[in-house]
C-alpha cells in the first residue's frame, strides 16, 4: 500500500523539502511514498485570492478563513480515509506510537496553519486531528508538518536498509536510547567502554539497557512512568513486564 501525504499550505515550495533527500528522497523516487503539496490560495474565490481575515473579538494578527480551508481540505481528501491532522502547539504531542499508527495507514492529509491560527469552525466540521511536535512556536505549520513526515516515513516498510535500526532507539520502547560507540578503539584518551568489545552479547545487552534507563532517569524521568502505548502510567507489575520484553541482543560489531 502507498502511503500517500497531501499538504494544504500556502508555501507549497516548502515541499519535499529535506524529505527529497537521503533515505525518504530515495524511498520517494522508488515510489514507497508519495507527497503532493497543494496551494490553499487557490482555493479564495475573490480576485485577491484572500486566504485570512481580522480575528473576531479582536486583537493581534490574522485568521485564516473557514471558507477557503473547508474548500481545499474537501478538495484533498473528499471521500477519503485518510487522517487529516493540523499541526498546532494546541495538540496533543506527537508520540513514537502515533507515528506508528500514521506509517501503518494510507497516508494523511496535514494542514498547515498560519498567522495567528486556523478558525475553529474548520477544525471542527473537518475533525482536524491537532498535533504538536514540541512546546514552542514555529512561524508556521510546514515546519512541523515536515518533522511528522519525516518521523513516519523513516518507519514506513523498507525505507530503511535494515528494520532494526527503527526498533532500537528512542521512545520505540519507551525510554531513551543507550549511548553509542564506533571505532577508533581511544579517541583522545577516551576509550570504547570494554563491554561492548567483549563479544559478550548477553553483558552488551544489559549495558545497553542499563545505559537508557540511567539517561532516561536523568533527561525524561516521566517517560519511566508512562505507557508508550497509550500514555497511562504504569502500575509496577506493567513496568516490570515491559523491562522483560524491551531490547533484545543486537549483533556486535567488531
Amino acid at each position: 500500500m502507498l502511503f500517500r501525504a497531501t499538504v494544504l499550505t500556502l508555501y507549497p515550495e516548502m515541499f519535499p523539502g529535506h524529505l527529497g533527500v537521503s533515505l525518504a528522497g530515495k524511498a520517494l523516487e522508488r515510489g514507497q511514498w508519495s507527497i503532493e503539496a497543494v496551494q490553499i490560495r487557490d482555493f479564495a474565490e475573490d480576485k485577491h485570492r484572500t486566504v485570512d481575515d481580522t480575528p473576531a473579538g479582536g486583537g493581534a494578527g490574522m485568521v485564516l478563513k473557514p471558507d477557503v480551508l473547508a474548500r481545499a481540505i474537501d478538495h484533498a481528501s473528499a471521500n477519503d480515509g485518510r487522517p487529516r491532522l493540523l499541526m498546532s502547539p494546541r495538540g496533543r504531542p506527537l508520540t513514537q506510537a502515533r507515528v506508528r499508527e500514521l506509517a501503518a495507514g494510507p497516508g494523511v492529509v496535514v494542514v498547515c496553519g498560519r498567522f495567528e491560527g486556523v478558525d475553529q469552525r474548520v477544525i471542527d466540521t473537518r475533525n482536524l486531528e491537532e498535533v504538536s511536535i514540541g512546546d514552542y512556536i514555529l512561524s508556521g505549520g510546514e515546519p512541523a508538518a515536515l518533522v511528522l513526515l519525516d518521523a513516519v516515513v523513516r518507519v514506513l516498510p523498507g525505507v530503511m536498509g535494515n528494520e532494526l535500526s527503527g526498533v532500537h532507539e528512542s521512545f520505540e520502547g519507551g525510554i531513551l536510547e543507550h549511548p553509542h560507540y564506533t571505532r577508533p578503539q581511544v579517541f583522545e584518551g577516551h576509550e570504547i567502554p570494554a563491554v561492548l568489545t567483549s563479544g559478550n552479547h548477553g553483558a552488551i545487552a544489559k549495558w545497553r539497557e542499563s545505559e537508557a534507563r540511567r539517561l532516561t532517569a536523568e533527561r525524561r524521568p516521566d517517560l519511566l512512568e508512562r505507557d508508550p502505548k497509550n500514555g497511562n502510567r504504569f502500575s509496577e507489575k506493567s513496568r516490570a513486564d515491559q523491562n522483560l520484553e524491551r531490547d533484545p541482543a543486537q549483533p556486535v560489531k567488531k
